[in-house]
């Protein structure tokens, strides 16, 4: 009997080895769909050579099958849209990647600002990429995160900072990156306040 076909366009979001090692096991977010679990082949031999396989952050258009009504989908093919091989360059870049994928994987994100997310991934992977300071960026986009999920982190948050941290939180979330050049640790606070007020009042897991 055959599978249940899909076609979308999605972004790579983690990467793990299966039981077997002939399979990967990968996380994978789309507008459409939200969080896709799959499942896809490892290459060996000379098929590994002339096949480039799926990385972190890749954005692909992706042919999938599912023999279990979508619970899992096997990937047959692939076409990449775009890479990001720049974050790779930088531990810190390739982390704060890493825990905002990693916060989509385990995470459900509503129907209504998918759209959003796509596009808050398109500038907190560019952004790394092109050099900019990763606790920046992350602050930045956990912020967005919340804000688009529909959480009230300016009418909540944003009040229970004392007024020094209140300017400069509005400096880090409204300034380009290029004009950025606060302290780490300050940086470091106000990300730090942020996530608390997270996990206190929202059901979000960083």
């Amino acid at each position: 009997m055959p599978g249940q076909p899909l076609q979308t366009t999605a972004f790579i979001l983690t990467r793990q080895l299966s039981g077997s090692d002939k399979f990967e096991q990968l996380n994978v977010f789309s507008v459409e769909h939200g969080v896709l679990p799959c499942l896809r082949r490892v290459a060996t031999g000379q098929a590994k050579i002339i096949s480039t396989p799926l990385d972190l952050f890749d954005e692909a258009e992706l042919w999938l099958e599912s023999s279990n009504q979508g619970r899992t989908w096997f990937i047959k093919e692939h076409r990449f849209i775009e890479r990001h091989p720049g974050v790779g360059r930088s531990y810190e870049a390739l982390r704060t990647a890493s825990t905002f994928a990693a916060l989509l994987a385990r995470n459900p994100v509503s129907e209504e600002s998918r759209e959003a997310v796509i596009t808050l991934l398109h500038s907190c992977l560019g952004a790394l990429a092109s050099g900019g300071r990763p606790d920046i960026v992350w602050l930045k986009t956990l912020y967005c995160f919340l804000r688009d999920e529909g959480y009230p982190v300016k009418q909540q948050w944003w009040p229970r900072l004392s007024g020094s941290d209140r300017d400069a939180a509005a400096q880090l979330l409204n300034q380009p990156l290029a004009a950025q050049n606060a302290e780490p640790d300050l940086v470091a606070h106000i990300t730090r306040q942020l996530e608390d007020w997270l996990r206190a009042e929202t059901e979000i897991r960083l």
